[in-house]
């Protein structure tokens, strides 16, 4: 679609894994800038064949455009590629028989490019389809799917040369489909020199190689992102390391920029989690090899076979991080250091090196495990050159021929000796990477994680089951006796300032003068509720009594709940008013008639003195009155959840972690989403040595919105406390993003 309708012929041609499954024939360009192909082809799938699984994972199909133009016809027609495109079939994979794509066309650079339309993209409509499905629903969800990105490797040796002949590649082995190992290569690295760094974000290439429109090879929607390197996961990545990752960076380094992708079926799902389980460390191979080279079919690859590597290194790839819940994918830079067999049984259990025991698994062609064949040419041309003077010379120069023959092979084969010797020299020096601080940056991502992760409702079920329900705590009943004397005082208390206001508007009334008649005392009433109402302090003793008299409802009469009917009500009132007034009277009566009356009780302390007079008790070394303090201040309000927390942190400073933990757990189920208290209970439950359930509340803490960075930092503290050292380098390092994010946000401010 969308061509230049100048273009008068063009075909496609259809290619997969390296095979020409065809051409379409020509077909003419219409003037809307359409062409139909109506072309078909097929490859057959088999699981052990060229065209396994994982080759359908891996590559793409590719198509080319050519054009075709017919100058003579006793000729062959003039052929030229336009432009190419891919097609992912991944898809197939994903539970479908047939996918319909529009694969955008890139140009081919040497070509006319230009008779692609500039304002609009060329694409090519495909259709794929398989007979049967690839897969079952069941096998592709029961498996996963593993992509591996290797970007580049920087600060190589100075060895390190742009020549054409050297391929730099590296390689790693995973467990596929089938109980199969399958190795995961990368070729063609790309040596560049001294310059500005690789920029961010960056397409991710098809693992093709070379191809006529170097733009096809990028994968859509797919970048290399990059970011700090405080969040990495490999090991150049604190901050003493950024001067040296930046002038790495910006230096002498291979690069590939290239992801390869493998299926994983539930088999070799559990195979790798069993070895990383086992081995932690992953080895990645990489070495240079040469290309070129005229050997004659399996004789020269055996003998390539038993060379020694060029630049054979190992980097160490920790994997636990796979295991760490809800992570899918771990990218960083990896240190490269000289392949060493018993280092690298060591570390990783792997008997094996890839490129030296098992080349024959990666298809190579005609790459060279040693030193360029360049050097192999002499012998030959010297053989040609000894036939040749042979057959022009007689018998009398043949002797003199041979003899000139003979110097010259010799002169090669020492110049080979020569070349051989410095160039193992350089190559094989036992710490040609770790002297140049070579390293890798690569990713390796998975569809879904090894070990899912827990969701927020799972946790918070968790959080309630670890809770057992309690009913709420009883009222604390002081006896009928204890109210009504309460009552009293209360009583006694009013009267006595009622009366302290009188003398003060009409002052103290002496017994020698008489009795007051009624119409003066009626006044002095009415003036008395009058300051009392417009003062506000017939409110203020309303208040006090207000307390007593509930307290009586509740202890003497037991009323707790609502009357039924109004009738009840009523009833209830009249037998409490009656009651009340009662005992007023038996109050003042006391009071009037000169008896000790007890001192009106002091007010009511707040909560915030309370907690004062808790710590002060506690500093004084009295636990016993700060202990009554604080569960005062907790009878006070039973609802409040930092009374509770301040109780529990108490205890628990005091060694009284059950305490503690009941009173933690009380402040969760008032509040499930609490952070402090969660955490608190994670404390709490280490202290008991509960460290399953220390994990629930922690992760649970952590997976709140907004995150805390009190509750990741506790919970690295808590992983590292379990030796569970890469959870607690993913719980640090999500706080200090946190962090940084909070600094620049103030910074922002």
């Amino acid at each position: 679609k969308t061509l230049k309708s100048s273009l008068l012929y063009t075909s496609v041609r259809v290619e997969y894994n390296g095979a020409v499954l065809g051409d379409s024939s020509k077909t003419h360009v219409l003037p809307d800038g359409t062409a139909e192909y109506d072309f078909s082809s097929s490859f057959e799938y088999s699981p052990d064949g060229p065209n396994s699984l994982d080759v359908l994972v891996q590559k793409p199909v590719l198509l080319t455009l050519l054009e075709v133009v017919s100058k003579d016809k006793k000729k062959p027609d003039k052929i030229t590629p336009l432009a190419q495109a891919v097609v992912d079939l991944l898809p197939l994979l994903q539970g479908v028989r047939s996918l319909k794509v529009l694969a955008p066309l890139y140009a081919v650079p040497a070509s006319p490019s230009a008779k692609l339309c500039p304002e609009a993209t060329a694409a090519l409509e495909v259709i794929v389809s398989t007979k049967e499905l690839l897969l079952s629903a069941t096998q592709f969800s029961s498996g996963n799917l593993l992509s591996v990105t290797l970007e580049a490797a920087y600060s190589v040796p100075e060895a390190f040369t742009a020549d054409a002949q050297q391929n730099y590649m590296v390689c790693l082995q995973m467990p596929a489909a089938g109980e199969k190992e399958l190795p995961l290569l990368f070729k063609n690295g790309i040596l560049k020199a001294d310059g500005e760094k690789e920029p961010f974000p960056r397409p991710k290439n098809w693992p093709l190689g070379p191809i006529l429109a170097p733009d096809a090879l990028n994968i859509p929607d797919s970048f290399i992102v990059g970011g700090p390197y405080e969040d990495e996961d490999g090991d150049l990545n604190r901050s003493e390391d950024k001067e040296f990752r930046a002038q790495a960076e910006s230096s002498r380094r291979v690069v590939w920029d290239v992801e390869t992708r493998c299926f994983l079926d539930a088999d070799a799902v559990a195979i790798l989690q069993t070895r990383i389980a086992e081995r932690h460390h992953w080895p990645v191979e990489l070495c240079r090899m040469s290309s070129g080279g005229k050997g004659k079919g399996n004789k020269s690859d055996k003998k390539d076979e038993d060379k020694p590597i060029a630049f054979h290194g190992v980097a160490y790839v920790n994997m636990m991080h796979l295991l760490c819940p809800g992570v899918t994918q771990i990218r960083g830079a990896f240190r490269v250091f000289n392949y060493e067999d018993s280092e690298v049984f060591e570390k990783t259990r792997v008997q094996y090196s890839i490129f030296r025991d098992r080349r024959s698994q990666l298809s190579l062609g005609k790459e060279r495990l040693g030193t360029s064949p360049s050097s192999k040419a002499a012998p030959n041309r010297s053989q040609k050159e000894d036939s040749n003077a042979t057959v022009r010379s007689g018998e009398a120069h043949g002797t003199m021929a041979a003899l000139m023959c003979g110097c010259v092979l010799s002169i090669s084969l020492c110049q080979h000796w020569l070349q051989t010797a410095r160039h193992r020299e350089q190559c094989f020096s036992p710490q040609q990477y770790s002297e140049a601080g070579t390293f890798l940056v690569m990713e390796i991502k998975l569809d879904r994680p090894l070990v899912p992760k827990r969701l927020r409702e799972e946790l918070a079920q968790r959080v309630q089951e670890l809770i057992p329900p309690r009913p709420a705590l009883a009222p604390r009943t002081e006896g009928a006796k204890k109210v009504v004397e309460d009552y009293h005082k209360r009583v006694t208390s009013v009267a006595v300032a009622i009366l302290r206001e009188y003398h003060e508007l009409f002052g103290k009334q002496l017994l020698d003068q008489g009795v007051m008649d009624h119409e003066t005392m009626e006044e002095q009433k009415r003036q008395l509720n009058y300051e009392l109402n417009t003062s506000g302090k017939y409110f203020a003793f309303k208040e006090q009594l207000k307390y007593s008299v509930v307290k009586i409802v509740r202890e003497k009469y037991l009323k707790t709940t609502a009357f039924e009917t109004k009738e009840q009500l009523q009833a209830f009132l009249s037998e409490l008013y009656v009651y009340l007034v009662d005992h007023m009277h038996i109050a003042l009566n006391k009071l009037l008639s000169g008896e000790d009356v007890s001192p009106a009780p002091p007010p009511n302390t707040t909560r915030k003195q309370l907690l004062l007079f808790a710590r002060e008790a506690e500093a004084n070394k009295d636990l016993k009155l700060a202990s009554l303090f604080y569960n005062q201040r907790i009878a006070r309000d039973q609802r409040s959840i930092q009374a509770w927390l301040d109780y529990g942190a108490f205890c628990l400073q005091y060694d009284e972690a059950t305490k503690a933990q009941e009173c933690f757990q009380q402040a969760v189920c008032l509040d499930p989403q609490h952070i402090q208290s969660l955490l608190l209970c994670g404390i709490v439950c280490v202290k008991l040595r509960t460290y399953e359930e220390a994990e629930i509340f922690f992760e649970d803490a952590c997976s709140l919105e907004p995150p805390s960075i009190i509750a990741w930092t506790l919970a690295g503290l808590f992983y590292e406390m379990q030796n569970n050292y890469i959870q607690a380098e993913r719980s640090f390092r999500e706080a200090k993003k946190l962090l940084r994010a909070e600094l620049e946000e103030e910074r922002r401010i």
